[in-house]
């Protein structure tokens, strides 16, 4: 039953981005088909064959032995500030991300990174018959989350129209970046965090390039040269290094603030109108939970986490959410976990228009207009994303 309701909420949320649509006429059916049967086979390899999990489980296993490393340098430099059996969400969590942000750093450099994006861009360009611009800043937006993914395309956005703009702000709000991959996979099962920033790459574009069509041009050559400005290996070392502790201080600070205002709404609502603002989220989502697959007697559970990191952000979440897994069954853990890993809340909208104002000011106007929107289409990607990961658990 639950996959029955799990295939009726993809169609309602593909019916929805149909409606959403600005241009039904210039639809690409076929991008949006073959990006669906992609994100089935993979969801199908990945879930459902020994040697795609055995595949899964050894990139997770070799992730956090990567990540342990990492450990090395925070016990350099904090060991002691906290007993060894106490788990500080500042040291354990967020200082992880100025080592796995020197990684990529590095990574980018070399141009490993770059080349990858480019090839598995221009593979999935010819294959959808869509934009080279639009399939690499997806897959680009895997890697460096979206203020870093519309930096590497800035020369092309000046040439964009709408539509186009719209796509790239979409696939960038639904994707994160792989600097804080690590920290996400000491909150929620890691499985879960590899999955959902794959397929998400391909949720976005279904659902953005079905509401705001558009057709290539013929200027879209990527310069992969573009996505890194480092002159050597040391200075990527340490700009990736000032990167990861600028983001983990914005984290802390912002987790500081949503974390306190939530015990204030939940004191205040749950003193005034004996119910809190987390409860109030869970009902509220709770259709929405049931529709990609949640069992009912979980749906307000699952609901309030996802409310919650519509309305504050992903850390947020997984920290309400982190306690609650070993109580809830492995398709709701499934569908939450995955449904988290994106950056579709309120903030991005500011974050992205911000990234575009450095950029262009003019197009800075436009995402304004259509900030709202862009939420809405990276919510329902991180859905279907949502829904096709609880169809295979």
């Amino acid at each position: 039953m639950s996959i029955v309701i799990g295939i009726l909420g993809l169609i309602l949320t593909l019916g929805l981005g149909f409606l959403l649509s600005n241009d039904k006429k210039n639809i690409n059916f076929k991008a949006i088909g073959v990006l669906f049967v992609l994100q089935i086979l993979l969801a199908l390899f990945m879930f459902k064959t020994s040697l795609g999990v055995k595949i899964v489980e050894r990139v997770s296993d070799f992730v956090t032995m990567v990540l342990s490393y990492g450990y090395q340098g925070i016990e350099f430099v904090v060991g002691g500030w906290a007993p060894p059996e106490a788990s500080v969400f500042f040291i354990n969590v967020l200082l992880l991300i100025i080592f796995t942000a020197t990684l990529l750093s590095i990574l980018t450099h070399i141009r490993v990174l770059p080349l990858a994006i480019k090839y598995i861009g221009g593979a999935l360009a010819k294959i959808t018959g869509l934009s080279n611009v639009l399939t690499f800043n997806a897959v680009n937006s895997i890697f460096f989350g979206q203020s870093e993914s519309l930096i590497a395309i800035k020369h092309h956005l000046q040439k964009m129209n709408d539509n186009k703009l719209f796509v790239v702000c979409a696939s960038a709000m639904g994707s994160v970046s792989a600097s804080i991959m690590g920290s996400y996979m000491t909150m929620i099962p890691p499985q879960y965090v590899l999955v959902a920033m794959i397929l998400n790459a391909m949720s976005a574009l279904i659902i953005a390039t079905m509401v705001a069509p558009s057709k290539p041009s013929e200027d879209e050559k990527i310069d992969v040269r573009e996505v890194s400005q480092t002159k050597s290996i040391f200075e990527a070392i340490s700009a990736g290094a000032l990167d990861g502790g600028r983001v983990a201080l914005i984290v802390g600070a912002m987790l500081i603030a949503y974390v306190g205002l939530i015990a204030l709404l939940d004191g205040a609502l749950t003193s005034i109108l004996g119910i809190s603002f987390t409860a109030i989220l869970g009902y509220i989502f709770s259709p929405i939970a049931w529709i990609m697959g949640i069992p009912a007697s979980e749906m307000v559970t699952a609901g309030s986490i996802m409310g919650m990191k519509l309305a504050t952000n992903e850390f947020v979440a997984m920290l309400e959410f982190q306690p609650l897994i070993e109580q809830l069954s492995p398709k709701t853990v499934a569908i939450v976990s995955t449904f988290l890993v994106s950056f579709a809340n309120f903030s991005s909208i500011g974050i992205i228009s911000g990234s575009i104002q450095a950029i262009s000011g003019e197009k800075a106007a436009v995402v304004a207009k259509f900030g709202l929107k862009v939420l809405l289409v990276a919510t329902l990607a991180s859905i279907i994303t949502s829904i096709i990961a609880g169809l295979f658990v």
